[in-house]
């Protein structure tokens, strides 16, 4: 959203035109965006879990691997976002596109009904759905009271797809104005 906003501002020229490469354009971009979210992230998670009454917040090992599941999420999901969001030049699109996006991958998450009621068909979605291993990482943590060795798979995964959504935003990355 950074990038579409400074574009729809005309303050993108402003970083194109410097000597810096486009790795480092994109790489710059998502960390500015995940920065932002991990801040965010922590707040809410820090709010609400007190408003929740959720006493595992003030373990160590717990705080640990909220903070590791929120720096993660963060990248996986801007790195997700800016991957399809490369190319649009309207500043209009990301919003819409976004919403409809959040809705359809929050619910074979596993948020709101065990991923193992799903049928068939929405288990193999929920398996490559970004959303259900914040989840997952999340519920273990505040909830189940588990330790780091649980979320371990969530932790590889955020990793993995951060990485290689990074990795094809890259090339599609237009230098120009």
């Amino acid at each position: 959203m950074l990038y579409i906003d400074d574009k729809a501002r005309g303050v993108h020229e402003g970083y194109l035109v410097t000597p810096i490469t486009k790795a480092e354009l994109v790489f710059g971009l998502n960390g500015a965006g995940a920065i932002k979210a991990v801040m965010t992230g922590v707040v809410i998670t820090l709010v609400g879990s007190l408003l929740a009454g959720v006493g595992t917040i003030f373990n160590p090992a717990t705080i640990l691997g909220l903070l590791v599941m929120i720096v993660l999420t963060s990248i996986a999901f801007n790195t997700m976002m800016f991957l399809m969001m490369v190319r649009i030049e309207d500043p209009l699109v990301p919003r819409a596109i976004f919403g409809i996006l959040n809705t359809l991958l929050f619910f074979p998450s596993g948020s709101i009904y065990p991923v193992e009621a799903f049928p068939v068909w929405l288990r193999a979605i929920a398996k490559v759905d970004p959303f259900t291993y914040a989840v997952h990482g999340f519920k273990s943590l505040l909830l189940k009271e588990t330790g780091l060795a649980a979320i371990v798979p969530d932790i590889i995964y955020l990793s993995i797809f951060a990485i290689i959504t990074l990795a094809a935003a890259v090339p599609l990355f237009k230098r120009t104005l």
